[in-house]
């Protein structure tokens, strides 16, 4: 049965609407109102406080800790500055992904990982013979994340920590109701944003401070409902629906190397010696096989589709996680494993799996709909992502 995180006795008077989801072993708050429009609105347009503490973390720390580390993700650790956070994947022997997640270098040789799964038992193992410590702090640590365009305002007003000079993926410390804590300038919501990471047992005072100093610029707690929308429009992949771990995957589909993930980029084929490095280099020199991408639903197509139904277009305000397949004439080339209507954007997006070669952008494909137990085909087209990218998040925001 799952159980409340740090910050429970405050999130659970605030769900009036009793909806929750098991996350990770820990009760996380689907939303907090009976629909999740105003959380997703303050993402967006103001501050939203996101409990994220079930998230997995793990310090690693010693002599060996940067090489520990290099070992395991894609990314060059050599080129990481102490203050800086990543953002990758990490994979088998074969190159297929286990997890991603963020690292976080906190000094020379001590680093906080996250992941969405639990990774101990495979850290562990790729640990021998290096004078690293690697401790499972899921517990010990709380973390908030403070997400929207009044985030930067409301962390001056409730910090010590110097928010005008914390760049993109940068991390610092400072205290909040007089609690000492981290936080990093990252998120899952794709606008400007921040993640605060708290001893456990002092995260009910920090979620007060943050929600007391927090009301000039319209705070509101969001949960994962609203959470779910945003990470789609920000481009963002979730594990077990857009991709699974290699260490869950029940058949070969199921498993994704980075390339397919799109995330070519976080990977440095030429750094030092990795876990599933030779295997990515061969698919780097033959292509991905397929690839996850963003597609853009036609919503004339949708709304003709109704009216022949008769009945007014409809589509669900929580996205769809439901996969639904993707075609390129009579044959099946994907499958998209998200949908959703944005409402920033005013469009119907989805994040799909095109097989190679029709996930280049522009391509025209169909995606099925189904309307009165009648399935239908869509027209969609592959589109970059992120859907959603304002300029504010990644600018350092002026005082």
């Amino acid at each position: 049965m799952p159980i409340g995180t740090a910050v429970h006795s405050r999130t659970f008077p605030l769900c009036a609407s009793l909806n929750y989801r098991e996350w990770a072993g820990y009760f996380a708050v689907s939303s907090y109102e009976e629909h999740h429009e105003h959380e997703y609105n303050a993402i967006r347009n103001a501050a939203a406080l996101i409990d994220v503490s079930p998230l997995f973390k793990y310090s690693i720390t010693g002599p060996d800790a940067a090489r520990f580390v290099d070992r395991l993700i894609t990314r060059d650790v050599s080129k990481m500055s102490v203050g800086q956070v990543y953002y990758t994947p990490w994979c088998d022997e074969r190159g297929y992904v286990i997890d991603d997640g963020t690292v976080a270098r906190l000094g020379e040789t001590r680093f906080r990982w996250t992941a969405a799964d639990p990774n101990l038992r495979w850290f562990t193992q790729n640990a021998a013979g290096l004078q690293v410590h690697v401790a499972d702090i899921s517990e010990e640590v709380a973390a908030l994340a403070l997400q929207g365009p009044t985030s930067a305002r409301l962390l001056r007003a409730a910090s010590t920590a110097d928010i005008d000079r914390l760049k993109y993926f940068r991390v610092t410390s400072g205290s909040i109701g007089g609690v000492t804590v981290e936080i990093s300038r990252t998120g899952y919501t794709g606008d400007l944003g921040y993640e605060v990471w708290i001893p456990a047992g002092s995260a009910v005072s920090v979620w007060d401070a943050l929600m007391d100093q927090g009301r000039p610029f319209d705070i509101k707690p969001a949960g994962m409902l609203a959470l779910d929308v945003a990470r789609v429009e920000a481009g963002l992949l979730l594990i077990e629906v857009d991709f699974f771990s290699s260490k869950k995957a029940l058949i070969a589909p199921q498993r994704y190397t980075p390339f397919e993930m799109g995330l070519g980029r976080l990977v440095s084929l030429d750094k030092g010696r990795f876990v599933g490095q030779q295997a990515l280099r061969r698919e780097h020199t033959e292509g991905p096989r397929r690839q996850i991408v963003g597609l853009q639903i036609d919503w004339p197509s949708v709304e003709r589709i109704y009216d022949n139904a008769g009945l007014p277009p409809t589509v669900g305000a929580t996205a769809s996680r439901t996969p639904v397949p993707v075609y390129r004439g009579s044959k099946q080339v994907g499958k998209a494993t998200t949908t959703t209507w944005s409402p920033v954007l005013k469009k119907m997006i989805a994040l799909a799996t095109i097989d190679r070669p029709h996930f280049a952008d522009g391509t025209t494909l169909d995606m099925e709909l189904t309307v009165e137990a009648v399935r239908h085909r869509v027209p969609v087209k592959v589109v970059p992502t992120p859907f959603f990218n304002p300029p504010r998040k990644t600018a350092t925001p002026p005082a």
